[in-house]
C-alpha cells in the first residue's frame, strides 16, 4: 500500500438534525492529513456560494468513504467569526 492520499470535500449543512450533504470534491490533493487540515478553513471560505447554511470542508483518505455529518458534528461560526463574511443574498 502506498502513501495515502488526501482529499477535500465540501458539505453543505443545514439545521436541525438533518445531516450534511455532499457539494463536490476539490481537485486538491493533499500528501498528509496535516496538509489537508491546513486548507480547510480556505477550501469552506471559497464555497460560500453554495446554497446552505453552513457551509464546511472535510479531510478524508482518497479510498475512504466520507463520514455523515450530522448539524451537531459541525462547529457553527460564532457571531464574531460571522462578521468576517457578508451575509449571502437571499
Amino acid at each position: 500500500m502506498g502513501p495515502a492520499v488526501y482529499l477535500l470535500a465540501i458539505l453543505g449543512c443545514g439545521e436541525g438534525e438533518a445531516a450534511c450533504e455532499a457539494v463536490r470534491v476539490l481537485p486538491a490533493r493533499y500528501e498528509s492529513h496535516e496538509a489537508c487540515v491546513a486548507a480547510t478553513a480556505a477550501a469552506a471560505e471559497q464555497a460560500q456560494d453554495a446554497p446552505y447554511p453552513v457551509v464546511v470542508a472535510q479531510c478524508r483518505r482518497q479510498d475512504e468513504r466520507a463520514r455523515p455529518l450530522g448539524a451537531r458534528d459541525v462547529a457553527r461560526p460564532t457571531p464574531e467569526a460571522n462578521r468576517h463574511f457578508p451575509a449571502r443574498p437571499s
